[in-house]
């Protein structure tokens, strides 16, 4: 079973990428909607998280706006909100990588916003890095509801530039020509992966 890492900054289309190997057949982890879980009404990680940063809990989950105010911008904070939700996380990890075994996939993708960040594609047997140019990218981004040209900028700073992690990647997918585009891209990927002559690539 190869373990391919899915990742690519604020912006560049990953979520919609993950959907297109979902599609494909490749199982989905989404530390994302892992941590929205363990953040939800009375889910694992709301006591301990609130006891990290007092005042972020409200009506038995935590409030995520109050807690990026805590900890955007500051990275001390945020290595020790990750000392608390990392190993929640990975429980469910091992649970997803038991049932994808058990189903015997050839292919699981693992995505996660922070990979390079976090120094996990070392468990990774190849990484596709999810891109477009960065004037699509901010387009995108501050078309969202509650976001600003300073809070996207924050979120940039504590992300590894987009150039570096497509020098660190092994497949890239542009999401700048569209869905169509982008999905013969993921195809391509998996043809490749399957193939018989693959290899993981080197350290």
């Amino acid at each position: 079973m190869i373990t391919l890492g899915l990742t690519g900054s604020i912006g560049m289309g990953k979520s919609a990428t993950a959907a297109m190997f979902a599609e494909e057949g490749c199982p989905v982890y989404d530390a994302d909607a892992e941590v929205h879980r363990l953040y939800a009404r009375d889910g694992a990680a709301v006591g301990p998280v609130e006891a990290a940063f007092p005042g972020v809990e409200e009506g038995g989950a935590i409030n995520r706006a109050k807690l990026s105010a805590k900890v955007v911008g500051d990275p001390a904070a945020m290595d020790r909100l990750n000392g608390v939700v990392w190993p929640l996380l990975g429980a469910n990890r091992r649970e997803f990588f038991r049932k994808a075994e058990e189903d015997q996939v050839a292919i699981v993708v693992l995505d996660i916003p922070l990979l390079f960040e976090t120094g996990g594609e070392r468990n990774m047997d190849a990484v596709v890095v999810v891109s477009a140019p960065a004037d699509i990218q901010r387009q995108r981004v501050l078309a969202r509801e509650d976001m600003n040209e300073a809070k996207l900028d924050a979120i940039l700073a504590r992300q590894m530039a987009d150039a570096e992690k497509r020098a660190k990647a092994h497949f890239i997918v542009d999401t700048s020509r569209g869905f169509d585009a982008a999905r013969a891209q993921v195809r391509d990927i998996i043809v490749q992966l399957k193939h018989p002559d693959w290899r993981p690539p080197q350290a």
